[in-house]
């Protein structure tokens, strides 16, 4: 993008500003600009001569002499894409200084004698690699990318309620789909704050769309293919989403956003959601297959929308350059999203992971016996360290999704059982929502809120499994809908009966690009050869450890009793453990009903296995 020079640059933002408050006619449900004069328009462009980079220009009408822009920081996933600016100037009225220090890696001083300025960087997009990328993180190819959000847009700190205006300069013939708000110009978008500026990721380029309405409302379909993708049933898809909103929707009887838009992305995995929209990675060969294949994911990410993007933890705030914040409320905002993440699809007729309630239950006490960690640390441990590197936990691993969605299973059996029921976590969740929908809530709130639902009293179930680290006891629960756990263990096999090797380990990258071991429970055969979390493996065997595959491709290949000699380097220098890959236990749960059950026993089981609300 060429240079605009000064005088060009101030008569632009004269008439950006005039058109902001006259022709460009938006309309917002989550505005929040009382009282602030200040205001900006930012200009993204990209080029298709220069896939690896784009450039944004950021035009700023009344700004103050001094003030900070800053990089903000996402709860979850840091990409830390300070990293790739470059080329940072600031430019500002004619004959009037402008100058600009860097604080610190995500931080920004700029100092203005006027009080229009210009602020022009560019992203320089970090080097792609062979297959499937983040679908949160941006990319850009010759058929489209994505851009926008976090990762493209700086804010000024303390400025949170300032509105802006965003114009993409794009290729002929690409298109957006995006949360900001339209205006009546296609290439120009409206964020009435900057949480809402900083948390709509933009898809751009070549993509088939879908509408459906619930209430009123449009919810966009979106699908970016990447290259010659495999064709599958678009209009199943979106049937498919449709309902899942409607049982959401049903669920909390508002809808909390003025449109929504689903961005489903080839050649990508995971997703990440957002106030009004959602990147979900969605490779062309599952959904040729069978469009079920991201049912859980879909339902998990759009419940978001409620627990999580407006009822947050205390912990969070709107817009954040610092280190991440981490919350204890976790195991609420994951948890019981996957717990409602499954009950949805089973609400909506659609195929669920699991065949039953009962299965589904008996494979996550399984997941939780299998990792000691869960029992060992407590989900408001688990939680503030949910966002941290591995290792936070020392040699052990827990899920706070895991052990969230059976805290939230068990209350729901407590609600029930108190209330005959009447009600159930449906009236939690709704009374958390209108309570907290628009303030963060802490552990103690939802404590609260159970015992205001159930009439009774959780205080020892919250010190005991929420705080506190005890495991729980199942069959004090279960026995509320005559449900009774056995729990054995049994021997590993492999898929042809013969014992399977012990490969409780993994390794990651940690962010000096080193590759790092990871051990997820002290009593395998890998910690007692004296291995810990972060060590840095260099060799398995003489052969070198260039990436995870690399060190993937050997566990796949060892079987029991196979030796191997991993070399990793500590602080001390390197060392090197003789591991003898042993066989090793995993629990096998069974959930049976209880042969003398009560009527009401039996009717509670009934409602619960319906999924009844």
């Amino acid at each position: 993008m060429k240079k605009i020079p000064g005088f060009i640059v101030i008569v632009f933002i004269a008439i950006l500003s005039a058109t902001a408050q006259s022709g460009v006619k938006t309309v917002s449900k989550e505005s929040d600009t009382a009282n602030v004069t200040i205001s900006a328009w930012y200009i993204l462009h990209v080029d298709t001569a220069n896939l690896s980079e784009y450039d944004v220009k950021m035009f700023l009408y009344n700004a103050p002499a001094n003030f900070q822009l800053a990089m903000a920081t996402h709860h979850e996933y840091d990409d830390r894409f300070w990293r790739y600016v470059r080329d940072f100037r600031v430019e500002t009225d004619p004959g009037k200084a402008g100058s600009f220090i860097r604080r610190d890696s995500a931080l920004w001083d700029i100092s203005i004698a006027g009080r229009n300025a210009v602020i022009s960087y560019r992203i320089q997009l970090p080097r792609s690699t062979p297959g499937p990328r983040p679908s949160q993180r941006p990319f850009l190819t010759s058929q489209g990318g994505l851009v926008g959000g976090i990762q493209s847009f700086m804010y000024i700190v303390g400025q949170p309620a300032m509105s802006s205006h965003v114009t993409f300069q794009l290729p002929a013939g690409w298109r957006i789909a995006t949360g900001l708000e339209p205006t009546n110009s296609t290439t120009t978008f409206f964020a009435p704050n900057a949480r809402f500026l900083l948390d709509c990721p933009v898809l751009i380029g070549q993509f088939w769309d879908r509408y459906f309405s619930i209430d009123g409302v449009p919810h966009r379909v979106v699908y970016w293919p990447f290259s010659r993708a495999s064709s599958f049933d678009t209009l199943s898809l979106t049937k498919t989403i449709n309902r899942i909103v409607q049982q959401d929707v049903q669920l909390f009887g508002v809808i909390p956003h003025r449109d929504y838009t689903f961005l489903l992305e080839d050649n990508a995995f995971g997703a990440l959601e957002h106030l009004n929209s959602v990147t979900i990675g969605a490779p062309d060969s599952v959904l040729a297959a069978d469009t079920a294949g991201l049912n859980g994911e879909i339902a998990h990410e759009f419940f978001h929308t409620w627990n999580l993007m407006r009822m947050r933890p205390v912990e969070y705030t709107d817009v954040n350059y610092g280190p991440q914040e981490q919350s204890a409320g976790l195991w609420w905002s994951e948890g019981l999203t996957m717990f409602y993440a499954d009950l949805t699809l089973r609400r909506a007729g659609l195929p669920a992971y699991d065949s039953t309630r009962v299965s589904h239950l008996e494979r996550l006490i399984t997941g939780y016996f299998s990792s000691p960690g869960n029992t060992r640390f407590s989900p408001e441990q688990v939680s503030l360290t949910s966002n941290k590197p591995p290792g936070a936990l020392g040699d052990y691993s827990a899920s706070v999704h895991l052990q969230g969605e059976l805290i939230g299973a068990m209350l729901d059996l407590i609600v029930r059982g108190a209330t005959g029921g009447q009600n159930s976590m449906d009236n939690v969740m709704r009374k958390m929502y209108e309570r907290f929908a628009s303030k963060g809530f802490t552990g103690v709130d939802v404590e609260q809120t159970v015992k205001d639902i159930c009439k009774c009293n959780v205080h020892v179930f919250f010190d005991d499994y929420v705080r506190g680290n005890k495991t729980i006891d199942f069959n004090a629960y279960l026995k509320i809908i005559g449900l009774n756990l056995t729990l054995s263990w049994i021997t590993a096999l492999n898929a042809d009966g013969s014992p399977a090797p012990d490969l409780r380990v993994y390794s990651w990258q940690a962010a000096d690009g080193t590759i790092r071991l990871g051990i997820t429970d002290p009593t395998s055969c890998w910690a007692k050869a004296g291995l810990h979390t972060n060590d840095q493996i260099l060799a398995v065997n003489g052969s070198p450890i260039k990436n995870s595959k690399d060190f993937r491709a050997i566990l796949n290949k060892s079987q029991v009793g196979e030796r191997l000699m991993v070399e990793v380097q500590r602080p001390a220098g390197t060392w090197k453990a003789s591991v003898t890959l042993s066989g090793y236990q995993l629990p096998k749960p069974v959930i049976s009903k209880i042969s003398q059950s009560t009527e009401l026993q039996r009717r509670l089981f009934d409602q619960w296995f319906a999924g009844s609300k």
